[in-house]
């Protein structure tokens, strides 16, 4: 079931790229209009399943405090990561 899924998404995403290489030549400005309308639409949905979730927000300051740790350890491990990766790679001496 999970595959069938997976494979049906994966399909309607090849459809889209073959179908946006046939019109590769055309002006497609109204497709990013239609994407963040669609993101804007999905957001609002998710608030709404969200708000209507007992669950979720009985344990609200449980939950925003995992998410807030998981930030701050995500944003410094990458800010740390990308240190590293300068002073090793472009911070030696220039030729």
């Amino acid at each position: 079931m999970i595959l069938w899924a997976m494979l049906k998404i994966v399909g309607i995403m090849l459809s889209g790229v073959l179908v946006g290489y046939l019109l590769r030549n055309r002006n497609l400005s109204f497709v990013s209009k239609g994407i963040m309308a669609a993101i804007w639409l999905l957001l609002f949905l998710l608030g709404v399943a969200v708000g209507g979730n007992e669950a979720i927000l009985g344990s609200l300051d449980t939950i925003g405090l995992q998410a807030l740790l998981l930030s701050v350890g995500g944003v410094g491990g990458s800010v740390v990561c990308a240190w590293v990766v300068y002073r090793f790679f472009w911070s030696g001496k220039k030729s």
